[in-house]
């Protein structure tokens, strides 16, 4: 008997992290699976005068609080998929290192874009880097915009031909099967200025040959896992233009993007500076961040 990994999703009690949840149920009714809210809370020892509440009443306020949030997630998540297995969990200690390690046992990890609580700064620095590239499952961060995007959109794959593109193509392609819609695979290689471009003696000539080269490759790659999606229409496009620009342009009509968490090319270091915060606060829709091995 094959047993289907749950969808995780990480709760802080944030407005962010509710619409998490909801998009986490939708995600396991769409995989057939259980969902799992997981809540890590780090009670620091304390010392307290005796004119205030002692630490056990603070740390007992904290845990209170925490189940509270997980009831009105549950409540929140079979709201958004009735049909859903909805399990919780309240886990002490350091939130990445807490998710980090549960991902081992889950087919996705799902967090919001802006956190509190137990998931402060969750993606404002090094903590969202450990999470996206030391996680053993894909990671998605459901983004805090206005409207929820199309359910006929498409899913949108950043490649450039290293390993963990193609990755992130298979993740894509499950993604767009599962939801009956197209697949847009996406590659940029323009990360010249005009200057350096010159300085390199780069001639339309030059450039026109870069670009068909490009295009062959972009096709050998999608064309590489595409037999396996038959079904999956897919629409391939090459740009000339900085990875992040690309890819948040493309955001605004798309209801998923997927990356890997190390590219190279056009998306070197797309999770390691600029273009991945950019990314990660810009997008107008989910992103799922793919490691290269998944165990």
């Amino acid at each position: 008997m094959t047993v289907t990994r749950p969808v995780v999703v990480g709760l802080d009690g944030s407005k962010s992290a509710t619409r998490a949840v909801r998009w986490a149920a939708e995600e396991a009714v769409r995989r057939n699976t259980g969902l799992v809210i997981t809540h890590s809370c780090a009670l620091l020892p304390a010392r307290t005068l005796d004119v205030i509440a002692p630490a056990e009443s603070y740390a007992d306020g904290v845990l209170e609080e925490s189940r509270q949030w997980l009831t009105e997630a549950a409540g929140a998540a079979r709201k958004a998929a009735p049909q859903v297995e909805v399990k919780t969990e309240l886990a002490a200690g350091d939130a990445a290192e807490q998710l980090i390690g549960r991902s081992t046992s889950a087919g996705l990890l799902v967090l919001g874009s802006h956190g509190r609580g137990g998931f402060a700064g969750l993606l404002a620095g090094s903590t969202a880097v450990a999470v996206t590239t030391h996680a053993h499952c894909p990671v998605v961060v459901v983004r805090n915009t206005d409207a929820d995007p199309a359910s006929d959109a498409p899913v949108v794959v950043g490649l450039d031909g290293s390993p963990a593109s193609y990755a992130a193509l298979d993740i894509a392609f499950e993604a767009a099967a599962l939801r009956r819609v197209p697949l847009r695979a996406v590659r940029t290689w323009w990360d010249l200025t005009a200057e350096t471009a010159w300085q390199r003696g780069l001639t339309a000539t030059n450039l026109a040959s870069i670009e068909a080269a490009e295009h062959r490759l972009l096709a050998e790659q999608v064309a590489a896992r595409s037999a396996a999606h038959p079904d999956v229409p897919v629409q391939q496009i090459l740009t000339r233009d900085r990875p992040a620009h690309t890819l948040i342009k493309q955001s605004a009509h798309a209801q998923l993007i997927v990356v890997g968490t190390r590219g190279r090319g056009g998306f070197r270091g797309l999770l390691l500076g600029s273009t991945s915060q950019a990314l990660i606060h810009h997008a107008h829709c989910p992103v799922s961040v793919v490691p290269l091995t998944q165990r």
